[in-house]
């Protein structure tokens, strides 16, 4: 349910899931290694598998199969990956050193967070349950929430929606092309998270993003320098 105006907060910043709030890589890895095992190809380095975490199983297919998803056989192999690490969702998924501190100076100035992924929800849902943050996110939107996922700005003005909040009121930080794009056709501005996984194929200077943070906590520094938080909508006159 939408926040009311007598309760909505300052604004928000919303956090993609794998390379920007959570460090995945070495589960979403673990799984495909376990899937290249049952076809009898080797198992790739850790180095090797981490930029393209933020692709998700489309991302970890190509780099350890070479398959797109227009092969005959990747929608048998996406799910046979993705069942073998839904059953080991979070054995070392962590939130990035520094992620719960920002978020509880976030809370502490006003301001609320929440997540926006292009995981599916049958993933998001279990994963964040057994992280169990605290504050907890004040909104979740999956890759299968909204009509369409990111590049579209279709999650986060569903999340924009869930917070009773404008997007010019709200940032979005996330570790991929497709998450700068998003936020921007949101009308949201953006961060590139330079502690994330930042893929393989082009340079995060190159996105568009309105700038790029090192690490977690440097977000404070940025909104605090250059952007301070959005005053929120006036309340409408009240009836008479």
């Amino acid at each position: 349910m939408p926040a009311s105006v007598d309760t909505a907060p300052r604004g928000a910043v919303l956090f993609d899931l794998d390379g920007t709030y959570a460090d995945t890589a070495a589960d979403m890895g673990a799984a495909l290694n376990v899937l290249l095992r049952r076809h009898g190809r080797p198992a790739l380095a850790p180095e090797l598998i981490r930029p393209h975490v933020s692709s998700g199983a489309r991302g970890l297919l190509k780099a350890g199969f070479g398959l797109t998803p227009e092969a005959l056989d990747y929608a048998e192999l996406r799910a046979e990956y993705l069942a073998i690490y839904a059953a080991d969702i979070c054995c070392h998924t962590r939130p990035f050193d520094g992620m719960e501190a920002l978020i509880r100076r976030l809370v502490d100035q006003g301001l609320t967070w929440g997540i926006v992924t292009n995981k599916p929800g049958w993933l998001t849902t279990p994963l964040l349950a057994a992280m169990s943050p605290l504050p907890a996110p004040a909104c979740v939107v999956s890759g299968d929430t909204a009509p369409r996922p990111k590049p579209h700005p279709d999650p986060l003005l569903y999340a924009c929606g869930l917070l009773g909040l404008e997007p010019a009121h709200c940032w979005y930080i996330g570790d991929d092309a497709r998450d700068i794009s998003a936020g921007r056709a949101a009308g949201m501005a953006t961060l590139a998270a330079g502690w994330g996984y930042l893929g393989t194929d082009t340079q995060p200077a190159e996105w568009g993003a309105n700038g790029l943070v090192e690490h977690p906590l440097g977000v404070l520094d940025w909104l605090a320098a250059d952007h301070p938080p959005p005053e929120p909508p006036a309340p409408p006159p009240r009836a008479a």
